[in-house]
């Protein structure tokens, strides 16, 4: 008990000091500003809602036909404690998570990272290891070309493997 409270002073210290809440503010406005971008530049790729997680990661569905179709979903990540961005190639559920992990370790495709203490992704990548904050058209683009050469490579590897 005396371990959560501690905790709980801590973060009281440090919500006072008032950078932690300006910085997270920043972040989920940008954020959403990047899942509007996606909305508007890419209608075919229809995108799905904002999830604000609890500090540890931020995220957005992005769907295509064929990811849609075999129950899939990339998910443009923020991990809170790096501080970085991510893309996972998900499932809608558990049963399709599994599925498509042995697809993946079936067929020996490593061109991206497999993390098996994520339960979340079968497969992800780095799209941005230090975003720049301060020129967001800048980071914008660095993650729309990342995420759509991910995007591209698994709808190859779907493709192929039927």
């Amino acid at each position: 008990m005396e371990a959560i409270q501690e905790s709980i002073a801590e973060y009281r210290i440090q919500m006072k000091k008032g950078i932690i809440p300006k910085a997270y503010k920043l972040i989920m406005d940008y954020v959403m500003q990047l899942k509007t971008y996606f909305q508007n530049k890419y209608a075919q790729y229809p995108v799905g809602n904002l999830y604000y997680g609890y500090m540890d990661m931020t995220y957005f569905p992005i769907f295509t036909k064929i990811l849609k179709k075999n129950k899939l979903k990339i998910a443009i990540v923020f991990m809170h404690a790096t501080c970085r961005f991510e893309a996972w190639l998900s499932g809608n559920n558990r049963e399709i998570q599994k599925k498509y992990s042995n697809i993946v370790n079936e067929a020996n495709w490593n061109k991206y990272r497999m993390d098996p203490n994520n339960p979340d992704s079968i497969i992800e990548t780095t799209l941005v290891e230090n975003p720049d904050f301060s020129d967001k058209e800048k980071l914008t683009k660095l993650i729309e070309t990342s995420a759509l050469i991910f995007i591209r490579d698994i709808e190859g590897f779907l493709t192929k493997r039927k």
